[in-house]
């Protein structure tokens, strides 16, 4: 012990020597350098901040927090110093449970003292290291650290920064313009449409183009049931093609969907801008799609309750005059007008030909407003617009009722998008959407309001998908977002279908579906492949350690509050336990007969020996590979052994199959779901729902795929309930119809279709730059 602490205190003297010299002849050259270092600390800290000051000749700040601090108070301190003009360095004197990465990566590069970013101001990381050398070396806390000298080696000063990763290497690329990728991809210049230099629109021309091209091999990245400790998917997603084009020169495609501005200014984006994309607007207003079916959306809306309004205001002589209004004396009806004189059998094309009992027929759709099935949709998370009353302005004449607002990844008409084949058949599906019933019991859709060619007029854009890039410059699709808990979760067939034709019969496209596979991979399956005709090569599964300890009994997460142990250290019995959710995960998809790949995202708190036993667990329970990824920090070159594994296994036959016929009744689909998917026992109707089944049987919706509206934080309809539930009834509390898109959904449980604000949202942290326009806190 004595033999330790002498060489303790020679390292720590040769330390503080240096670090004077280094710092007096810093400061020769530039006598106006005055760095100050902060030291970031909980109570009280071994760091002498006077001796660092007096021997040392660096100014130090010390920030003390309590004991009970949360990491977002840390953040805020880091972000006040980030700002602070006078402090050229921070040091986090922390436990372990407080570094978490937002915490880490809340400081700024330049202010960083452990020396990975070197950016600026080279004197002002000589003094910072320099300081980090002398806190370092102090001796007090060296008998923290139990006499461990090895933890004291130098900082070599010279590079001051280590060598970067594939990440950061690409971060500080300029982006391709985005015609340079375009035709690399194969485009040509008439089938773009620039918004700006790192997006564009893509014409649906290039499907006719290329119809004859062979389609490339298809992957799907679904998970695990998520958890508050995150998965992945997306970075798997893009991580598998960059490893697939850069690293084994293939052509390959990411399909990925446009995220919702809801939960982006609510909890966070859907993928990081720091690591994927070049343009910020991925989690903002993109090309404005989703703005566009806002608007569609509530046309319909405000169309019903103004019909509603002017029939039980107007006499049918009125509203005739009205609907076909004389125009330089001349009378006609428009195209959508005679479409519905067609439907009612009526065969005639002069507007004055029409008896009064015609005339009634065409100008009444009794639509009863209780039975209005159309909801108006935003995209923010607002849980106050869960049940809402309109009509209650003088001007409305008493015609007020109870609507709601759903979430706009929710809309018909985003699901639509996501499911059309082109312009011809959105327009047709637009039309089909059934807004509610008449009082004699007649299904209304959007074509007996007259509004369809409206609506497709607005959506003529957002149809076509968007192209970006990743930082390693290979292409991306973003197109259409439902949720996968509360729509069909994955992104558009159009996307697919034009990623499919562009990489050649060589190549990949790898789509994700929205959490877990018991939802986003099982509508991928029985809606999205149905309606398309594509057929998946191999699904890709992601978990993570730390997410299936929680599954295997690992306590429950607060934001703000540091990881508790168990998500730290090793336990192989939590992750053991865990894998029971994956083991469920790649049952349902071998149900669907398709092969499954597992991508282990990795973190650093792993041990190989928790790695190694969530692989072996896994092909043990039937996966044809598992491998850990690294793509978070290494890029393309992290996900090298998965694209390996994905080509190998997608070479391979599979005998895909749906898990249920659509001739199967409503019920017999939704049990069957139930019991194979989420391992009920049983369903449990209500009665509101059985009577929805009744009509929609009634009107001829029995033979379209099920769409189930549950919650994606458990396999049951309990979101606390990890791991893998049994013995529990799958309560359904009510069922919609959605015509248009071609799917029933029930609503499974308390299920909302509506999210809602956290208490602390994300909108705390956003800020913008007046001088600089820079976005900060969005990531």
């Amino acid at each position: 012990m004595v033999k330790c602490a002498l060489c303790v205190h020679l390292i720590y003297s040769d330390i503080v020597q240096r670090s004077r010299e280094e710092l007096k002849a810093i400061r020769e050259t530039n006598p106006g350098l005055k760095p100050t270092l902060a030291i970031i600390q909980v109570l009280y800290s071994d760091i002498p901040a006077d001796f660092v000051s007096t021997q040392i000749g660096l100014n130090v700040m010390q920030i003390c927090l309590p004991r009970q601090c949360t990491e977002e108070e840390v953040s805020d301190a880091i972000l006040r110093l980030n700002e602070d003009s006078r402090v050229y360095g921070i040091f986090l004197h922390l436990p372990q449970s407080f570094l978490s990465k937002s915490v880490r990566n809340a400081i700024k590069p330049q202010k960083d003292v452990d020396g990975c970013h070197f950016e600026v101001f080279t004197e002002m990381f000589v003094a910072v290291v320099i300081c980090q050398h002398v806190v370092r070396s102090n001796r007090r806390w060296i008998q923290e650290q139990q006499y461990q000298p090895w933890r004291l080696r130098p900082l070599k000063l010279q590079p001051l920064s280590p060598v970067p990763s594939d990440i950061e290497i690409s971060r500080a690329q300029t982006p391709k313009p985005i015609s340079q990728l375009a035709q690399e991809v194969g485009l040509l210049p008439e089938e773009l449409e620039a918004y700006g230099n790192t997006k564009a629109k893509v014409h649906l021309s290039l499907l006719n183009r290329l119809q004859h091209q062979p389609n490339g091999k298809y992957v799907l990245v679904a998970g695990i049931t998520p958890t508050p400790l995150g998965e992945g998917k997306s970075t798997v997603t893009i991580g598998l093609v960059q490893a697939l084009s850069a690293h084994l020169k293939l052509n390959s495609f990411a399909c990925l969907r446009q995220p919702s501005q809801g939960p982006t200014f609510g909890v966070k984006g859907k993928t990081a801008y720091s690591l994927y994309f070049f343009s910020i607007q991925f989690n903002l207003h993109l090309t404005g799609d989703i703005h566009a079916i806002t608007a569609a959306n509530n046309l319909v809306a405000a169309a019903i309750d103004a019909r509603i309004l002017h029939e039980a205001t107007q006499s049918d002589k009125a509203l005739y005059s009205r609907l076909v209004p004389s125009v330089n004396g001349v009378r006609c009806f428009s195209p959508i007008q005679m479409a519905r004189l067609q439907r009612l059998g009526i065969n005639k094309s002069d507007p004055s030909d029409l008896t009064p009992e015609e005339v009634r027929a065409f100008v009444r759709l009794d639509l009863d407003p209780e039975k209005v099935t159309w909801q108006r949709v935003i995209d923010t998370n607002d849980r106050f617009l869960r049940k809402i009353t309109v009509g209650q302005a003088n001007t409305e004449k008493g015609h007020a009722r109870q609507t709601q607002f759903d979430i706009a990844v929710a809309s018909e008409i985003m699901a639509i998008l996501a499911l059309t084949d082109g312009l011809a058949d959105m327009r047709a599906r637009l039309g089909r959407m059934v807004v509610g019933s008449s009082r004699n019991g007649q299904p209304i859709t959007a074509d007996d309001l007259g509004v369809t060619g409206a609506l497709a007029v607005l959506m003529k854009d957002a149809i076509k998908p968007t192209l970006m890039q990743t930082l390693e410059g290979t292409p991306v699709f973003v197109h259409a977002g439902p949720f996968a808990n509360i729509a069909h979760g994955n992104s558009s067939v159009l996307a697919d279908k034009l990623a499919l034709k562009l990489v050649g019969e060589e190549g990949f496209v790898v789509t994700e579906a929205g959490f877990g596979a018991d939802i986003g991979m099982e509508k991928f399956f029985n809606i999205k492949c149905r309606t398309s005709g594509l057929k998946p090569d191999v699904v890709v599964l992601v978990a993570t350690v730390r997410a299936l300890k929680m599954h295997g009994g690992g306590p429950n997460v607060t934001a703000g509050v540091p990881l508790p142990k168990e998500y730290i250290n090793e336990n192989l019995q939590l992750v053991t336990d865990g894998c029971s959710n994956l083991k469920k995960h790649i049952q349902i998809a071998h149900l669907f007969g398709v092969p499954v790949v597992v991508a282990l995202n990795a973190f650093k708190t792993d041990t190989q020996a928790e790695i190694d036993l969530v692989c072996r667990i896994a092909e043990a329970s039937g996966a044809s590979a598992a491998v850990q990824c690294h793509h978070w920090s290494r890029g393309g070159r992290g996900s090298v052994e998965l694209a390996q594994a994905v080509k190998e296994v997608a070479s391979q036959k599979n005998h895909f199959q749906f898990l249920y016929n659509l001739q199967d009744s409503i019920v017999e689909k939704i049990r069957t779901i139930a019991q194979k998917v989420y391992g009920a026992d049983d369903i449990e109707l209500s009665p509101e729902a059985q009577a929805k089944i009744d009509y929609y049987n009634q009107q001829g919706f029995g033979a379209l795929p099920i769409c189930m509206a549950k919650t994606h934080l458990s396999l049951s309809h309990m979101p606390e309930k990890k791991g893998v539930p049994t013995g529990f009834i799958l309560p359904i509390r009510d069922i919609r119809a959605s015509i248009g898109a071609g799917f029933i959904y029930p609503l499974v449980g308390t299920m909302s279709t509506m999210p809602g604000l956290p208490t602390r949202p994300c909108f705390y942290d956003i800020d913008l730059d007046p001088v600089t326009e820079e976005i900060k806190g969005l990531f």
